[in-house]
């Protein structure tokens, strides 16, 4: 969609919650609830206290208390985030929820190009060049660091079943201080195969005011797809299998499927679908195997109703509720490949 195309902000904000919004960057686990609100760490400014950001559900606003010190709608919210304007926001909202774009835009110089040219005008704290920034500076940098000295034999990583192979392979390990303190480490490549984050798994169930999973501030997993850079290189033959976390993806490369990928959560953003694209051809085979519940069964529809017109694309139903795919044998993996 161009990018001076006017958009019915109310339309668009009418259209998404922020319960869809925070799901979409996979950060509502994030979140304890109580009544209709949400309360957790600051997801903009990447802070830890439990109670410092707010969300109320019923109005679809939200309230930084603490280095932020502001707050606002969906919109505003996706415009901190990806560091653009409230337009540049809407025009991602369109995109990333499938909202009819002809309705919720307008290419006439009527009432919605005054509330465009206002709220263009005034992005939230954010430099106006942002918006017109080029799609390249939206990728992850490369880290300038490595995490050294993780301990490769903790036995959280042993519960989960892996092997000392695996774990070497995957280069994970108990963070004993520093960004990942008290976690699993796990360095997440881009598709070249260089390291642009670290996310950080707890190693046991969570606290009320903890996270399971940790993701260091302004990354955007959206972008990535965890284990592509070695998946693609496995043969053109093999089905490529996508799931939703890493132990799902580490465990299916163990026992035997080594052409897989994580989308780091449920859903398939653009970005993911033009890196998995790059991968295939129309002879290729697809395997989409989430986790059997009902965020897993929407991931299904979703991303074989879009990857479908490329390729041949498989669902892998599992038999009980609640499965996931680290739970498989090496026998069931064979099964499926074959």
């Amino acid at each position: 969609m161009p990018n001076h195309t006017f958009v019915d902000f109310k339309a668009v904000k009418a259209a998404i919650t922020m319960k869809q919004v925070l799901m979409h960057y996979d950060l509502l686990d994030r979140f304890k609830r109580s009544g209709d609100s949400l309360s957790g760490p600051c997801p903009i400014h990447g802070g830890e206290n439990p109670t410092q950001f707010r969300v109320s559900l019923s109005k679809n606003v939200w309230n930084c208390f603490s280095q932020c010190k502001s707050g606002g709608n969906t919109l505003d919210f996706i415009s901190r985030l990806e560091n653009v304007s409230i337009h540049g926001a809407a025009l991602k909202a369109i995109e990333w929820f499938g909202l009819d774009s002809e309705a919720m835009t307008a290419h006439s110089h009527g009432e919605h190009q005054n509330e465009a040219s206002k709220e263009e005008a005034a992005p939230p704290s954010k430099p106006k060049k942002a918006a017109t920034a080029p799609e390249k500076s939206k990728a992850n940098p490369v880290l300038k660091f490595r995490l050294d000295k993780l301990e490769r034999d903790h036995p959280y990583l042993m519960v989960r079943g892996l092997t000392p192979e695996t774990i070497a392979y995957f280069d994970i390990g108990f963070c004993a201080k520093g960004m990942m303190a008290e976690r699993i480490a796990i360095p997440i490549r881009n598709p070249e195969g260089s390291i642009v984050a670290y996310a950080g798994r707890l190693p046991g169930e969570p606290t009320d005011d903890a996270s399971k999973y940790k993701l260091p501030p302004g990354f955007r997993k959206s972008q990535e797809l965890f284990n592509l850079d070695r998946a693609s290189t496995e043969p053109k033959e093999m089905p490529l299998v996508i799931v939703e976390g890493f132990f799902d993806c580490m465990k299916l490369h163990q026992n035997g499927c080594r052409k897989v990928v994580a989308l780091m959560g449920s859903t398939m953003s653009e970005a993911q679908e033009k890196l998995i694209r790059q991968c295939i051809d129309s002879r290729s085979r697809v395997i989409v195997m989430l986790d059997e519940n009902d965020a897993g069964k929407a991931g299904h529809e979703d991303i074989t109703c879009r990857l479908s017109k490329h390729c041949f694309v498989k669902v892998h139903v599992f038999d009980t509720q609640d499965a996931e795919p680290e739970h498989l044998t090496a026998e069931d993996v064979q099964a499926f490949l074959g």
